[in-house]
């Protein structure tokens, strides 16, 4: 099988330091744009269940049907990366994502609406691993602390903010509004991606492995879907058992590893990037932090609006400051990481993050919203400590070969622990809060004992990853693809059989 190691160095000239900057600001401004619709209609769900007259089951696939989407696509674009231009993918991402904009401003019934964030999906999951790998290639490795904190408010703040957003315009104007205001900036994106966008890397005429697109739908697919719908057990409304798309998810993630493992540098995504011990000790933490963030951003809405009684505009205002703060702090921590490394900032990040989550789960029915911003923005700072450091210093210490893979993998665990973690939260919330109403307890009351006992779980995982984040050292790139994997491993790659 033809290798898919290193695309080869670019024939086209580096970008000069302006160029770079022009393209760097327009991945980012694009990735911001497309992952902000990843949480924008969350607080949008009650007044299309009205409008489309759907139940609430059924509304929740225009967040479903976006994960697994994102699921599906992600795994693949480490080939995609590898095999096609650069300018290519951004105009497909763009491309995709615009048309899919534009079909939901449209969309005339509900299953249309859904497609439409489907084809949304499929753009903004190739324009995170684009965004990633070309920054990897063109930014020293010097500074690239500070670049990563740029990303990190792509990753961290555009999820933060889209219940913000969505709330704003819901106050005011028509549900469709959400996507005729980003509509102009996909067209401006794309047209000035059109011009700007040079490509960095030469592409290889790799062969792709269908087996292993197959079963990074079913595993990815599987296990998202699964988790999405675990919430929803808990009140008895399912449409298949949760166990199968699990179990199927499952099964089909070890079989795909296996295949990954069998296929080398065939892979459609090359595993040999968890033989760096730093890449693999920063995506466990980086996971643990999406579960946090995730999870506290789909409870907290739930919990201002049912149980302090606030409005959509209200709610949007309360957890603006969390996500502004961790937009303001990227760029400091960036710098900070090309100064001293990750560990002097992820070990205290990771124990603000816990201090949060735990102040989190003392909220009652008598908890003021001035104490929700606080608690909140506390658990946003730890976060912003933690986001670029472990961005950097696991995808820095993979060889050049491996940028596009390792970008891919962080992504798709990103959206695994999101997904992880709203069931999580939302799972103990709803069987608590079930349960106290069984109880005798008022609907207000139980919906508090909910949140409280579901944080209070998100707190302990965050306890543990203060443990973890203890082995977090900086990683250095190995100097040539050769130095990725092992001994063995190398060997099997030249065409030499191992010792």
């Amino acid at each position: 099988m033809t290798s898919t190691a290193a695309p080869a160095p670019s024939t086209t000239p580096p970008p000069t330091v302006d160029r770079a900057g022009r393209l760097i600001a327009l991945l980012v401004g694009s990735a911001f744009v497309v992952i902000l619709n990843e949480t924008i209609m969350s607080v949008a769900l009650p007044e299309l269940m009205r409008e489309f007259d759907v139940p609430a089951t059924t509304a929740q696939w225009l967040t479903t049907a976006f994960l697994l989407t994102m699921a599906v696509v992600i795994p693949v674009t480490g080939f995609l990366l590898v095999r096609f231009p650069l300018r290519r993918v951004f105009i497909a991402a763009m491309g995709s994502f615009g048309a899919g904009t534009l079909l939901a401003a449209l969309a005339p019934t509900f299953e249309v609406l859904v497609a439409a964030r489907v084809v949304q999906a499929v753009g903004t999951a190739l324009m995170m691993p684009l965004l990633i790998t070309t920054i990897l290639t063109i930014v020293p490795a010097e500074r690239r602390g500070r670049m990563m904190g740029t990303i990190s408010i792509v990753i961290s703040v555009a999820p933060a903010i889209g219940p913000t957003i969505s709330g704003v315009v819901l106050d005011q104007l028509d549900w469709r509004w959400m996507f005729w205001l980003v509509q102009p900036i996909a067209v401006l994106s794309l047209a000035l991606g059109a011009a700007w966008v040079r490509n960095v890397t030469e592409p290889l005429a790799v062969p792709l492995d269908v087996l292993s697109v197959v079963l990074s739908a079913l595993a990815f697919g599987g296990l998202i879907y699964g988790l999405s719908s675990i919430g929803e057990s808990a009140t008895g409304e399912t449409a298949v058992p949760v166990w199968a798309p699990l179990v199927v998810g499952g099964l089909a993630l070890a079989v795909f590893v296996a295949r990954q493992l069998s296929l080398r540098e065939g892979a459609l995504l090359d595993l040999r990037t968890f033989a760096s011990r730093t890449f693999t000790i920063a995506v466990l933490l980086v996971a643990v932090s999406m579960m946090a963030l995730f999870g506290s951003l789909i409870l907290l809405p739930i919990y201002l609006q049912s149980v302090l009684g606030l409005s959509t505009l209200e709610t949007g205002l309360v957890l603006l400051p969390g996500g502004l703060v961790m937009g303001l702090l990227a760029p400091f921590v960036g710098r900070a990481f090309d100064r001293v490394g990750p560990r002097p900032l992820v070990a205290p990040g990771a124990t603000v993050t816990s201090v949060g989550l735990w102040g989190m789960s003392m909220f009652d029915t008598g908890t003021g919203a001035g104490t929700v911003i606080v608690v909140h923005v506390v658990m946003s700072i730890g976060l912003a400590l933690m986001f670029t450091p472990l961005l950097t210093s696991a995808l820095g210490s993979l060889p050049q070969h491996l940028y596009s893979h390792g970008s891919a993998t962080v992504s798709t665990l990103q959206q695994v622990a999101g997904a992880a973690g709203t069931a999580l939260f939302v799972t103990v919330m709803t069987r608590r809060s079930v349960s106290e109403v069984e109880g005798g307890a008022s609907v207000v009351d139980a919906t508090a004992a909910g949140v409280h006992a579901a944080l209070l779980y998100g707190g302990v995982i965050s306890a543990v990853a203060v443990l973890v984040a203890l082995l977090v050292r900086q990683g250095t790139a190995p100097a040539g693809p050769a130095d990725a994997v092992e001994p063995a491993d190398t060997a099997q790659a030249a065409g030499t059989p191992a010792a």
